[in-house]
């Protein structure tokens, strides 16, 4: 059985905070980032309110998406504003693209 893995960004409506994570079903997380239904609390993407997809990478292995998502989130906010400007020029919503 083949999986891909992802590694995101999300943003708010107002693109004022990011939020990157890595999943093996981005179809079943983003929707998840609004409540963390297991902590039964809202997550740090619900309540910045980054359900906004921006950005993604897609990997064969786990171990490359964890190491992409380690260095994303190092990475400064202007580093970050470039790699989604260059993926997505507009910052748009990608959200349908995935589903």
């Amino acid at each position: 059985m083949h999986h891909s893995y992802f590694v995101y960004i999300t943003t708010n409506k107002y693109r004022t905070t990011l939020y990157i994570g890595m999943t093996n079903n981005i179809q079943r997380r983003l929707p998840q980032h609004v409540f963390d239904s297991e902590n039964a609390k809202m997550s740090f993407a619900g309540k910045y309110g980054c359900i906004y997809l921006v950005y993604y990478e897609i990997f064969e292995f786990p171990r490359q998406a964890i190491h992409r998502e380690k260095e994303l989130k190092k990475w400064r906010r202007e580093k970050k504003n470039e790699l989604i400007t260059s993926f997505n020029t507009e910052w748009e919503t990608l959200n349908n693209q995935v589903f």
